[in-house]
């Protein structure tokens, strides 16, 4: 049995004269979600491609359930699903007919593969659509069917390449129920995303890529504590005592006071005793409180203090990370072992 179901060491790739990646490795141990977060162009997409078998790196090795990628991708194959950043679904067939089709692919009997297909259709609230081309459907059923493509073969290895992109806020919370079902019914998840929050809400572990290098790894909580420190931030009662409430904040902690954003104001502290102490002056004072609260730091402000920019900000004139690698290639979703 091996120790990961996913395991890679010193993966390169170089596109002409660009190097996508640069000695990369990655490892998830079984009935895991393991995130991989990193800007546009940083290696996320090729990493995935690789270990899908979909390209080939040029050094460095990968296993994907104790399988060679480079001398044993059919059995790589059969062993994943992968679902990339856009969704391949045939517009032209219906939903249940792209299902059956995935199904028969993978030389499940006629009979077999409708019955998966209902089931997974099911599962994904598509049942009532099942019979209508899937060109009729919306960007985020389209997005649940491409999902739902990728586990016909009931694979024990998950891709998922940005699958919540462009779902709104609700169908999002769904396909993060999906992927914790599937962790706990034993599938290794692996998830490139651009949604902080979703690696906070779902990942055991984390990567960050930047540049085609691993920056760091660690779990989300570990991350949030190479950061350093915690923040204490209050919110008055009565926004006039606001800067009292920034006096008394400064004088527990002995570093500045700022307001995040309007009637709250906030300050690093080294550790939760500073809590204590706050409340206590507060109460002294007489100050209520509509929020007080101590915290790590977020994923997103993690990634902003190891790349130097928030994750996903590609705007012209965004502060470099320390140079934009090349963007990678749109990469359309590849079903299970096909």
């Amino acid at each position: 049995m091996t120790t990961y179901a996913i395991e890679a060491e010193g993966l390169q790739k170089s596109f002409g004269d660009t190097k996508a990646l640069k000695g990369v490795d990655l490892y998830a141990k079984p009935g895991t979600v393991h995130a991989v977060l990193g800007p546009n162009g940083a290696g996320k997409t090729t990493s995935v491609r690789i270990l899908a078998t979909l390209i080939k790196a040029d050094a460095g090795t990968a296993r994907i359930g104790g399988y060679d990628v480079a001398k044993q991708a059919e059995k790589v194959r059969a062993t994943i699903g992968l679902t990339g950043q856009y969704a391949s679904v045939d517009e032209d067939l219906t939903g249940l007919e792209n299902m059956e089709l995935i199904g028969r692919l993978l030389d499940l009997s006629k009979r077999d593969a409708r019955a998966r297909a209902a089931e997974l259709l099911e599962w994904f609230d598509l049942t009532e659509a099942a019979k209508r081309p899937a060109k009729t459907y919306s960007g985020g059923m389209r997005r649940r069917l491409d999902l739902a493509a990728s586990l016909v073969g009931r694979p024990s290895v998950i891709f998922l390449d940005e699958p919540t992109t462009g779902l709104d806020p609700a169908k999002r919370e769904d396909m993060w129920d999906v992927v914790r079902r599937l962790v706990a019914e034993g599938s290794t998840v692996l998830l490139t995303t651009q949604y902080l929050e979703e690696a906070d809400a779902l990942a055991d572990e984390v990567t960050v890529i930047d540049r085609g290098q691993v920056i760091a790894h660690d779990t989300p909580l570990g991350l949030k504590r190479v950061v350093g420190g915690q923040t204490l931030t209050v919110q008055p009662l009565d926004p006039a005592r606001l800067a009292e409430a920034a006096a008394l904040l400064q004088q527990v902690s002995g570093n500045k006071a700022e307001s995040p954003r309007t009637g709250v104001v906030s300050v690093p502290v080294l550790n939760d005793a500073a809590l204590t102490e706050v409340v206590a002056r507060l109460s002294a004072a007489g100050i209520g409180v509509t929020e007080l609260s101590l915290h790590l730091p977020s994923l997103d402000e993690v990634f902003f203090s190891l790349v130097g920019r928030r994750v996903g900000d590609d705007r012209p004139g965004a502060p470099a990370v320390t140079g934009q690698g090349a963007r990678e290639g749109a990469e359309s979703s590849t079903p299970v072992g096909v």
